[in-house]
């Protein structure tokens, strides 16, 4: 399968008249968008465009979802199964606007699962203060919902993906500035040089936990919790067949830019045929019971032998009881002779000494640290606010807090936090991003 994106450098972002895209300075004709919005999502109540650029004095939050904008330029739809029919991905051409991304903001709640972006004081806790937001900042009738601490979301992440294609229809019919191309044999048609070298894959494992539907992470529209492990092609991954959950501690989420840019995927991509032959990706899930749990690992040691993998990467989405699954995945690849590493974040306390994952094993003797979400934060207040600051300590956050008997409110008077990591969105960037490094004493 052969994938090509091609890439569209953008240096800023206005609000305009109109859509469209030149010299790098992307234009959005914003009453045409929130027509849009609202037209395609009628549980969307209030709406509003609001752009963050890196360096800005701005917080946001509560953030629900980040999607990068793309289209198709033959027409088919971006995320399958969600903004339209499904039908395959991984292959073709996606034009895709670089340096930007479109974030699903709450106007007033937000969710155990949501998070905070600071475009400023805290930009180096994640990765989306280096890009220029487009916020969505809106509110919806899902009432069923609103004082839950967990929320589907579904009207506000459905109108970021469909807004990312609305957008996207900049580029549609432009040459791209560059192209990346992603394409892998099938893996029994290698050639001789290329099999001689150590075989790798890829296990990931997407939220899926949830019982009720809707939450989970969804995969050509299937909801991740009626799935089975399956070996894909990564260029899939690339290119919206996967959308992210709603419910993950914010630090620990994949969002839908994670995916359509999944970092170590990219790296797997660039090493193949240098040092590596990249086998692909076998796309697993976290569950709920233990027999779950251990099915789901069987199925992904006899996926990655039936491959002929010598190594393996596992990396999962979130840390608690996914922690079974993840190390149990891991137990299961290395009694297979598949050697393993493993990427998370870990649990430690804000102390920092509590046991990293909920349980280990001694053949987990690889694993990659992204950080502790834990850590305590504290940011001086912001100039500005995009969404509502209150909501970092009034609706239960995975991060914030109404009140701690040594800490206090997690907003104080002044517009200062004290914050988990926990809270930042995607702030431990399991997929990859993360620029922390480990210290040992």
């Amino acid at each position: 399968m052969k994938l090509e994106i091609g890439n569209f450098y953008v240096k800023d972002v206005r609000l305009g008249n109109e859509t469209s895209y030149k010299d790098g300075i992307l234009s959005i004709d914003k009453e045409a968008a929130l027509a849009f919005i609202k037209e395609e999502e009628n549980h969307i109540t209030d709406v509003d465009i609001v752009i963050a650029r890196p360096g800005d004095d701005v917080r946001i939050v509560p953030v629900k979802e980040a999607v990068e904008p793309r289209i198709r330029p033959d027409g088919r739809t971006l995320f399958p199964g969600i903004t339209g029919e499904v039908m395959p991905t991984g292959q073709g051409r996606v034009h895709a606007l670089k340096g930007c991304s479109v974030l699903a903001v709450g106007k007033h709640w937000g969710s155990f699962g949501d998070g905070m972006i600071d475009m400023n004081a805290g930009a180096k806790y994640t990765y989306y203060s280096k890009l220029i937001n487009i916020c969505m900042v809106a509110d919806t009738d899902e009432e069923f919902e609103r004082y839950e601490q967990q929320k589907k979301n579904k009207a506000l992440r459905w109108a970021a993906h469909k807004l990312a294609e609305f957008i996207g229809q900049a580029v549609k019919d432009l040459e791209p500035e560059a192209i990346d191309v992603y394409e892998l044999d099938p893996v029994t048609k290698r050639s001789e040089e290329i099999n001689k070298l150590p075989s790798v894959v890829l296990v990931m494992q997407p939220q899926s936990q949830m019982e009720e539907l809707g939450y989970n992470a969804m995969i050509y529209g299937w909801d991740m919790n009626k799935y089975v492990p399956t070996f894909m092609s990564p260029s899939e991954v690339l290119d919206g067949a996967i959308i992210s959950g709603s419910f993950m501690p914010a630090s620990s989420k994949w969002s839908t830019y994670d995916l359509q840019n999944f970092p170590t995927i990219r790296e797997l991509y660039t090493e193949h045929g240098k040092t590596i032959n990249f086998l692909g990706v076998i796309m697993s899930n976290l569950n709920v019971s233990l027999e779950q749990k251990e099915r789901a690992a069987i199925f992904v040691a006899q996926i990655a032998k039936s491959l002929g993998a010598d190594g393996a990467i596992v990396t999962e989405e979130g840390y608690g009881n996914p922690d079974a699954d993840y190390i149990r995945c891991i137990v299961a690849l290395e009694d297979a002779g598949v050697k393993v590493v493993g990427i998370s974040n870990e649990c430690t306390g804000r102390d920092g000494a509590s046991q990293p994952l909920v349980t280990l094993d001694k053949k987990a003797d690889a694993l990659v640290s992204t950080g502790n979400v834990s850590q305590i934060i504290e940011l001086a207040p912001a100039s500005a606010v995009i969404g509502e600051l209150e909501s970092l300590a009034r609706d239960g956050l995975s991060g914030g807090w109404a009140d701690d008997e040594v800490l206090g409110s997690s907003v104080r008077e002044d517009g200062s936090v004290i914050m988990e990591n926990n809270a930042m969105f995607c702030g431990d960037q399991v997929a990859g991003w993360s620029t922390k490094t480990m210290r040992e004493f």
